[in-house]
């Protein structure tokens, strides 16, 4: 838990945005053309000490080719799947030349970035998106907000099973923050679902009323899926 905690704290200051108390909404918009990004990660012991450099070289490459921080996210619990990253980060990047120039060049810039990412961190997943038009959501810790991915096995009845999804949702109350198709990303952190959804909960028992029906939906459509509540 010390770890996790100092990790975040770490993280926060790098990217501007953290409040003691993480009581704050956090409001998240992104203009067509942008690209969002979808950071999973777990530290390491040694993240603390290593995470200065990481700032100064990788970051501030970052930082330089348009990469714009926003507002910090943790993984309260992994409810589906079997990864557990403790942290759910979006960044946002101007657009999708600068997001590629990023990766085609960070190791001109900075040639041990790999190994300072492996040093840090035990699981680090990366999907990006560039955005086809103008996308506003808000985190609101007073609500359950919930991020599930999936892979689809089959076209046609990953389309059905969407469908189901989507209806059994809002019919529990929940509310659709986001949807991400078409996921991009990189060799070594390669994490491309097919879907991505974004929903809210008024409460924690109308999520686990959902949460219920759905696991007893057909699985035929499906190839893997991994869902986090995040805060």
């Amino acid at each position: 838990m010390k770890q996790c905690k100092t990790m975040l704290l770490l993280i926060a200051l790098l990217c501007g945005t953290f409040t003691y108390a993480q009581s704050k909404s956090k409001t998240l918009h992104f203009k067509k053309g942008e690209v969002l990004d979808i950071l999973l990660f777990t530290g390491k012991p040694a993240l603390s000490e290593l995470f200065p450099r990481y700032k100064e070289t990788a970051f501030a490459f970052a930082l330089e080719t348009g990469y714009q921080p926003q507002p910090l996210l943790s993984i309260a619990e992994t409810t589906q799947g079997g990864i557990q990253p403790s942290s759910f980060v979006f960044g946002k990047w101007n657009d999708l030349s600068s997001r590629e120039r990023f990766l085609n060049n960070i190791l001109t810039k900075v040639p041990d970035f790999h190994e300072q990412r492996r040093a840090m961190w035990s699981s680090f997943y990366l999907a990006y998106y560039p955005m086809a038009k103008e996308v506003s959501f808000e985190i609101d810790p007073g609500k359950i907000v919930v991020a599930t991915a999936y892979w689809e096995k089959d076209a046609s009845k990953f389309k059905l099973f969407k469908k189901e999804w989507l209806k059994k949702a809002k019919n529990k109350g929940g509310k659709v923050l986001l949807e991400l198709t078409d996921a991009k990303s990189s060799v070594g952190y390669m994490y491309k679902p097919d879907l991505v959804i974004l929903t809210e909960w008024n409460t924690r028992e109308d999520f686990d009323a959902f949460y219920k029906e759905n696991l007893q939906m057909s699985e035929e459509g499906i190839q893997n899926v991994n869902q986090f509540i995040i805060k």
